[in-house]
């Protein structure tokens, strides 16, 4: 019986979460800092879905993945690859000890400018992705990000990507179990 109202209470909280943020679209980012070593670049995050969607290079974009000597292809192959997620199951996990320092580890990539809160804003962005399809993207999380603005270090977007994946084969494992 407690393990049903368990189950019931993380429902409720999913399902709230979800309408409160897909009914306020100002709790959405709306500006990626896109950091490359030195250079860092506000870009809209609308500029960054229509790269990420088409392949199409804003002048922006173009000159900052040029002067940081980074592949756009390779970048955006990050940003639009799926993971695979079960929902009720990724809400467990990133509230656990293990969810906080994986939280924790994505959060040296994509983070709020001012590095507060940012295990809440990344669990808010990765449930909400999750929410609608079962499945979680970069650019889903930095579309669904709680805070006007996000920072994203594009060095380390590989990396993020990498543990997206690890979470992913991590909650397939917990399946099985």
């Amino acid at each position: 019986m407690r393990c049903q109202f368990l189950v019931l209470r993380r429902a409720i909280v999913i399902v709230s979460t979800f309408l409160l943020l897909l009914g306020n679209p100002a709790l959405a980012a709306e500006r990626v800092v896109l950091k490359y070593s030195i250079f860092r670049e506000t870009i809209s995050v609308e500029e960054l879905a229509t790269f990420a969607e088409t392949g199409e290079l804003s002048r922006s974009l173009r000159v900052n993945f040029a002067l940081a000597r980074q592949d756009p292809q390779a970048i955006r192959q990050y940003l639009i690859t799926p993971v695979q997620v079960d929902l009720v199951i990724l809400d467990k996990v990133l509230n656990s000890p293990v969810g906080n320092v994986i939280l924790d580890e994505l959060s040296q990539v994509i983070h709020t400018p001012s590095r507060a809160a940012d295990r809440q804003a990344l669990r808010s962005a990765l449930i909400l992705s999750a929410s609608k399809d079962g499945q979680v993207t970069l650019l889903e999380i930095i579309q669904n990000y709680p805070t006007p603005d996000v920072e994203v270090d594009g060095d380390r977007l590989e990396n993020a990507y990498r543990q997206l994946r690890r979470l992913q084969t991590g909650l397939q494992d917990l399946l099985k179990f």
